[in-house]
This record gives C-alpha cells, sequence and structure tokens, in this order.
C-alpha cells in the first residue's frame, strides 16, 4: 500500500509554494489540483505586486511558472477534485473522485472564493474592469469613476482604499443601512470622494462586447426605477468563501469557515494536517501571503516528518 509522504491540496500560489520546498526536500510530494487549477490568480490579468516582476506578469502565466518550477523539482500532480477526507488517523485518507491517497502529512491549500453577483456579464468580465481584490487591482484604475458592491466592512474597507486612485468611489448596496461595524461606516462617510446607492442592485454590466466596464445596469428595489450609469470598473465585496466545507467536524474553523491554525504556524489542531493561505487567512489574502504560508506548511511538515523518524530510529537502536 502506497503512503505518502504530504499530499498537498490546491495549486494556488500556497499549494505550489509548498510542493517546491517539500520537493527539494526530498518528500516527494503530491498535488491534487483542483476544480481550479492555480487558483484566484488565473482570473486575474496583470499582477504587480508579487515580488520578483518589476514590469508586472499575467496571472496565469506566473501560476504557470510555478507550476512548471514544481514540477522542475519532481513533485507529482493528480488531476481532479477531492470529494472526502478522512483525519480521524494516519494515514490520513483523501478521495479524489474514486481514487484513495494515503499520506502521513497533509497541507491544505484549497484557498477561498471570492462571492459574486452571478451575472453572466460579471463572469466574462472579471479580470478586465471587475473584480474582487481592491488590493491587487486598484491601482490599475487611476483616475476612473468606479463602483463597489457591498454594505459590510470589507466593501468600506475596499472603497476608502480605491481613492488613492480613482476619481470618485460609489458604493452600491441593496438595503438602506449598511452592515460595517460603525467605525469603518465613519471613516467612509468622512471621504470627500465616497458616494452612496442604496436600495440598489446591479442588474447587468456593460460591455462584455469591448472587453472593459463601461457602464452598470442598476434598479432601486424599493422605487423599481431602472438606469444605467457609466462606470470605468467594479469590484464585488460581499466577502470570501473558505473551501472548508470537506473539513466540517474534522478540523476546527471560526464562524466565517475559516481553518484555525497555531499561532506563528500552519498546524492545525490534527497532527500531520497543515492550512495554508487564503483557506486560513481571513485577514491578507495575497498571492505572497498565501506563497509564504505554502512554505511555512512545507516546512511545518518536513519537520514534524524528521522528528517522527528520528524518534523510530532511536527506539530501534534502543531495542
Amino acid at each position: 500500500m502506497l503512503i505518502r509522504n504530504i499530499l498537498i491540496l490546491g495549486s494556488g500560489p500556497a499549494g505550489l509554494t509548498a510542493a517546491i520546498y517539500a520537493a527539494r526536500a526530498d518528500l516527494f510530494p503530491v498535488l491534487v489540483r483542483g476544480i481550479q487549477p492555480g487558483g484566484q490568480l488565473t482570473i486575474t490579468t496583470e499582477v504587480e505586486n508579487y515580488p520578483g516582476f518589476q514590469k508586472g506578469i499575467q496571472g496565469p502565466e506566473l501560476m504557470v511558472e510555478m507550476e512548471e518550477q514544481a514540477r522542475r523539482f519532481g513533485t507529482e500532480f493528480i488531476e481532479g477534485n477531492v470529494t472526502k477526507v478522512d483525519l480521524s488517523s494516519r494515514p490520513f485518507r483523501v478521495w479524489i473522485g474514486e481514487h484513495v491517497e494515503r499520506t502521513m502529512t497533509l497541507v491544505i491549500a484549497t484557498g477561498a472564493s471570492a462571492k459574486l453577483l452571478g451575472l453572466p456579464s460579471e463572469s466574462a468580465l472579471l479580470g478586465f474592469g471587475v473584480s474582487a481584490c481592491a488590493t491587487c487591482d486598484g491601482f490599475f484604475f487611476k483616475g476612473h469613476d468606479i463602483a463597489v458592491v457591498g454594505g459590510g466592512d470589507t466593501a468600506m474597507e475596499e472603497a476608502t482604499f480605491l481613492t488613492k486612485f480613482a476619481s470618485k468611489v460609489t458604493v452600491i448596496h441593496r438595503r438602506e443601512e449598511l452592515r460595517a461595524s460603525r467605525i469603518m461606516q465613519d471613516r467612509a462617510f468622512a471621504n470627500p470622494k465616497i458616494s452612496w446607492l442604496y436600495d440598489t442592485v446591479v442588474t447587468d454590466i456593460l460591455d462584455p462586447a469591448q472587453k472593459k466596464v463601461t457602464a452598470l445596469r442598476l434598479e432601486n428595489l424599493k422605487t423599481g426605477r431602472k438606469w444605467e450609469q457609466e462606470f470605468g470598473g467594479l469590484f464585488i465585496a460581499i466577502g470570501h468563501q473558505p473551501n472548508t466545507d470537506l473539513f466540517r467536524g474534522q478540523l476546527d474553523m471560526d464562524e466565517r469557515g475559516y481553518l484555525r491554525v497555531e499561532r506563528g504556524s500552519t498546524r492545525t489542531k490534527v497532527k500531520g494536517v497543515f492550512a495554508a493561505g487564503d483557506v486560513a487567512d481571513a485577514v491578507y489574502r495575497q498571492a505572497v501571503t498565501a506563497a509564504g504560508m505554502g512554505c511555512m506548511a512545507a516546512i511545518d511538515a518536513e519537520r514534524l516528518l524528521e522528528a517522527e523518524a528520528h524518534a523510530a530510529r532511536s527506539a530501534k537502536v534502543k531495542a
């Protein structure tokens, strides 16, 4: 029965960095690529804040480079999506479809998915004027009139941040009152570059044919009024959902579903299971921080395996 040293779930920056470090440590890692190989960066066009690329790099290109680097050091890749895990004992069991892998350590790097509006035009324009990350993409909207959808702390934070670049930011919220904390609301209200549209939803985004955002179709839920309003970009800030449903009941999570790890490490409550990247990070959610956590997870796993191997050798000598 083949038992892996380390199995990595997810092929975004966290998973691929974990694979690179694990492979260089001669752990012969296996990485399950998942339903969105490359993670969220595959729907990002220009990446200008990842170190080492002074002229920027396309998101999909960056992920191809990282994957090829992992392959070069000997990472084995499995195509497919994990459907079930059993973390009750080691080796852990992981189902990819009907196939079962057994592993002594597991790195969970399944990421988080931005909650979106669900419009066909939204999908067509992701990376072309529609974004779910102001920190990632705000720089590209210098001088534009842009919109932010949402009413929570994330929306207030994104809107405030975007005023550094945009000429005007309009917050669109489907209710008449914001859900954000009072301090976040006060900061946003005090910013003269932010305006507000309450009781309003986005019904369509123009214009996929031009491969850019030119306007939004809006509807007031109270009055029924429908209209088009020109915008140069749209940021969706209605939250993120960590991809952790598989681990419910087996790993500790916060109220939003983010995996809990020990402070200063990537260790979960289950010995041998580590979490890295957006699946455990509700605060930063950046490619570079995810990569850093992937490095940490590989080192944490390597140290555990080495400590266990050393203990086994010592016990054998004593016997």
